[in-house]
């Protein structure tokens, strides 16, 4: 079979570009011939179907205000992606097309390509945001607040709201792609969308998508199920009686979409920190805070990095000594921050997908704190592979950090195996792609039925 791949990054960006190549290296392992559709870019990984790629395309970077305006122009049609994507078509003659991450830098213009009107391929889409229900992605109005209200198709809520990253002409350019697209009822040519976790199954359904959605939970590499595996630590409480201090663990960005001032809030009042006080810090167990040998460890860098930092210095010494700012980390010198974390810590305020970071928690044996919004509660079986607490919510985080500080070695050692159990049977790469294959694939080849078992 002769699968087209179509993404607009080309190199390891985040989670959809890792899904993306993974997605390229299992269909070729079942001997599938794979072609790429893609933007130019310096850090693009080679390619021969690189000739066709669209031109660098940046519309938040460093350009000057001319230049932004000149390339916010071929935001929502681009004709040059559409005549690179027929030429590519041409050539290569793709069975099916799967779609990834494609607004603005490729523009849905690919599908008017003339060789789709003569040849009647599928098209798979696989939904990594909410950009086919939200101009902004993130259904996060302009104040912060999970937002349903362009459910009803009115975009122009996003103008309103001022949505997109605080501007009211990037908001309105937004609207004007999405109106676009639904009087171009470009999502018509699209056969199938897969949606990483049943929440935005649920969300596209309830914005005009039933009939067409699929929920595949994301996976992992062969690779990173090993990477996982190498760095689990099953010893964890020995360590911690030969002098370790136990952590929680976030890592990603430091953003507050992520949560992470709610976190740091929360450990500040769990450990009895806040205002500086100490008082309250006790290594008895009974006491309603954390033992004073629990610390936060957080990777990553981003906009909020100077806000933990003043909330670490208004909190005291005490608190800089137990939260630690530890920067950017990756590979495998990030996994054995995750794989020796007592726990990690999901704390988004938004209807976070299925995150990755969640996946590599559960690979390496470590437990999840996770937040009861979009996705994550899928990944946190309660008592199992992690505890939850309500998105937001300071004192119920703090609560649910002091009840994971109590979890006896023998239930902890039972909660790593469940979590090792459910990524090695939910989360592989090879039962992914096989279902990929013989459920939609071959399915939408044979013409059948886009729901036939996709349930």
């Amino acid at each position: 079979m002769r699968i087209l791949l179509v993404n607009k990054y080309f190199y390891r960006k985040g989670g959809a570009e890792t899904y993306f190549f993974a997605l390229a290296e299992g269909l070729r392992a079942l001997g599938h011939d794979v072609a790429f559709f893609s933007m130019q870019h310096p850090n693009n990984e080679p390619s021969y179907w690189s000739k066709y790629f669209v031109s660098e395309k940046d519309y938040v970077g460093d350009i000057s205000a001319f230049k932004k305006v000149q390339e916010a122009s071929t935001l929502i049609y681009s004709f040059e992606a559409k005549r690179k994507f027929e030429a590519l078509l041409e050539e290569f003659k793709p069975d099916v097309i799967h779609m990834n991450n494609v607004h603005r830098q490729l523009t849905l213009s690919i599908l008017d390509a003339p060789y789709l009107k003569k040849h009647h391929v599928p098209v798979v889409y696989t939904a990594h945001d909410y950009i086919l229900l939200c101009p902004a992605y993130t259904m996060v109005n302009g104040r912060g607040e999970v937002c349903d209200a362009c459910l009803d198709k009115h975009f122009i809520h996003a103008t309103k709201n001022v949505c997109v990253k605080g501007s009211r002409i990037k908001s309105a350019l937004a609207t004007m792609e999405a109106e676009f697209l639904k009087f171009h009822h470009a999502y018509s040519k699209i056969d199938l969308i897969i949606a990483p976790s049943q929440f935005m199954k649920s969300k596209l359904d309830e914005g005009g998508f039933a009939g067409k959605t699929v929920a595949m939970q994301n996976f992992l590499t062969d690779s990173q199920m090993a990477m996982g595996a190498r760095v689990a630590n099953t010893h964890k409480f020995e360590d911690a009686q030969a002098g370790a201090r136990p952590y929680f663990l976030f890592f990603g960005r430091l953003s507050k979409e992520k949560g992470i001032l709610t976190l740091v809030r929360a450990f500040l009042q769990a450990a009895g920190l806040v205002g500086g006080n100490a008082d309250a810090q006790s290594d008895d167990q009974s006491a309603q805070v954390l033992p004073v040998t629990w610390d936060l460890h957080i990777v990553g860098d981003g906009p909020e990095r100077c806000a933990i930092e003043q909330l670490i210095a208004s909190a005291g010494p005490q608190a800089a000594s137990r939260i630690h700012l530890l920067g950017y980390k990756s590979g495998e010198e990030l996994q054995r921050e995750v794989g020796n974390a007592r726990f990690s810590v999901l704390s988004s305020e938004w209807r976070e997908n299925m995150p990755y970071s969640g996946l590599e928690s559960l690979a390496a044996q470590t437990p999840i704190i996770g937040a009861r919004i979009g996705g994550i509660p899928e990944l946190v079986e309660e008592d199992r592979t992690g505890f939850t607490f309500e998105s937001g919510n300071v004192s119920d985080l703090a609560e649910t950090l002091v009840k994971a500080s109590r979890v006896s070695e023998i239930d902890y050692r039972d909660m790593q195996q469940v979590c090792g159990k459910y990524v090695s049977d939910r989360c592989r790469q090879d039962i992914y792609i096989e279902r990929l294959n013989d459920a939609i694939y071959a399915d939408l080849l044979k013409g059948g039925s886009m729901n036939r078992g996709l349930k």
